[in-house]
């Protein structure tokens, strides 16, 4: 096996063995409601775990690694990868969307007092995510023919190849610009733009409560509000910032080859090296968002806590019956 390739296997093994539990984890948590977070960022949030726990079942394990446990498998049948091909690009782009709306959210609850109270609700925000994942999984559809077999035995259609016209036929470059665009080039410009608008709401707000309040540039009294407001702007940034970083390898690639003219296919083993590691910072994103709410969210980790320890806890406590 060449480096490579092994180590794309070991990488995709590595997030496919982190991002199932740590994702299931994440949303079993969350939909306790007892993390001390409003029922919308509640179900923002479960919506993004769900997004990335189905990013690594269709995109990491059923697309990357099952050709190396699964070679041959009815997994490599034309029809079903070609399907399989576009589960994962439907669970990306809800991954990415549903960050997108979440930190619309936030903007609103942050810097839109009037509007927050009508849209930051349970039933807006689940409005929105079902919108979202509707109209995301019928924008991929066209996606299944895109594809064409590698070879035919016995009249079975094997493999998934992407159809040569992709990359020069003016109607599928236009989706393809149309594709990235939409996710992450849009995301990306959105995401910033709203966290600068909110940065600089929170600057000015901040200000004008020091004054209400009568406190001087060197006293540090406390502010419940702005404590809370701190908690939410670093939650929101660091998914953000999160987001991307990891997928930046990525538009750098799309950007090369669609400025460049070239067909991917063609890749020297220096681009093709970047865009394998691309699209492993790509998936390593699925699994970063559980990590960033413990490191974030103190009563997320106190409930994780209390997660570990329930099993020790209950064994513990059957032993002392049994004992008794």
């Amino acid at each position: 096996m060449l480096p490579i390739q092994l180590a794309k296997r070991i990488c995709y093994t590595i997030i496919a063995v982190i991002g199932l539990p740590v994702n299931l984890v994440a949303i079993v948590i969350l939909s306790r409601g007892k993390c001390g977070l409003s029922t919308c960022t509640t179900r923002y949030l479960v919506a993004m775990a769900t997004a990335d726990l189905l990013v690594v079942i269709t995109d990491v394990i059923l697309w990357r690694i099952s050709w190396y446990y699964f070679p041959g498998s009815f997994l490599d049948i034309t029809p079903v990868c070609s399907i399989i091909a576009i589960l994962p690009c439907a669970a990306a782009d809800c991954s990415v969307w549903f960050t997108v709306t979440f930190t619309f959210d936030r903007f609103v609850a942050i810097c839109c007092q009037k509007l927050k109270t009508k849209y930051c609700t349970g039933r807006t925000a689940a409005v929105v995510l079902a919108t979202t994942g509707i109209l995301l999984c019928s924008k991929n559809i066209p996606l299944y023919f895109t594809l064409e077999p590698g070879e035919i035995i016995d009249n079975v259609p094997w493999d998934c190849y992407t159809i040569p016209g992709y990359y020069i036929e003016p109607g599928w470059v236009g989706f393809d610009w149309f594709d990235t665009v939409l996710t992450p080039l849009l995301p990306f410009a959105v995401i910033l733009l709203l966290n600068a608008l909110t940065v600089r709401h929170i600057l000015l707000a901040s200000r004008v409560r020091k004054r209400l309040r009568g406190e001087s540039k060197e006293e540090n009294g406390s502010d419940p509000e702005m404590e809370s407001r701190r908690k939410s702007v670093i939650l929101l940034f660091t998914i953000s910032s999160s987001f991307i970083l990891l997928w930046l390898g990525y538009v750098i690639d799309f950007l090369y080859y669609s400025i460049a003219g070239i067909n991917p296919d063609d890749y020297n083993d220096s681009l093709s090296t970047f865009q394998q590691v691309g699209y492993i910072l790509q998936s390593l994103s699925c699994c970063t968002n559980t990590f960033i709410y413990g490191v974030t969210q103190s009563k997320f980790r106190e409930q994780l806590k209390s997660a570990v320890k329930y099993p020790v806890t209950s064994i513990r406590q059957l032993i002392n019956k049994q004992n008794n």
